[in-house]
């Protein structure tokens, strides 16, 4: 176990080499579906979502509107998603993923699992949950969207 500050310089540019890494990792198997890293990260957040604004989508990877605009236009072009009318608003255009993208999910999903299971070869199965759970405190702390859980949680462990 580290003590305090004991190799914490590390941490910052270990998640940013790792998820560096990871990026590359998905851009290169996003080729064989003829995918860009920008496209891939797109679709699994669509995916989740099952259908979303451009606007939502656009805050979900944290990148601009016209970005946004622009990658579904390419993708709509290429059968990856639609845009559809909102039911509940006709005003409200709503991005959704097409019978294409959910034949590849189970592709998606295998390129995901394969890439996670390289990142962490090595650690056991507990490695794996404790390493989880501890970005998703940080990613937590860092949003400001602590809850309940991870604040007892991290307080446990001092």
């Amino acid at each position: 176990m580290l003590m305090k500050n004991e190799g914490i310089e590390k941490f910052g540019l270990l998640v940013h080499d790792s998820a560096r890494l990871l990026r590359a990792r998905f851009e290169a198997h996003g080729r064989r579906l003829g995918l860009s890293s920008a496209q891939w990260r797109l679709l699994v957040r669509l995916l989740r979502e099952g259908r979303a604004t451009q606007a939502r989508l656009a805050d979900l990877m944290e990148i601009e509107p016209i970005s946004v605009s622009r990658l579904v236009t390419r993708m709509e072009q290429a059968g990856w998603v639609e845009r559809q009318t909102d039911p509940q608003d006709r005003r409200i255009k709503l991005v959704v993923p097409t019978e294409r993208t959910l034949e590849a999910f189970a592709d998606i999903r295998s390129v995901a699992a394969s890439v996670y299971d390289e990142a962490m070869a090595g650690l056991s199965d507990h490695e794996r949950r404790m390493l989880i759970a501890g970005l998703t405190v940080v990613l937590n702390n860092l949003s400001g969207a602590k809850s309940a859980e991870c604040q007892a949680r991290a307080e446990g462990d001092e």
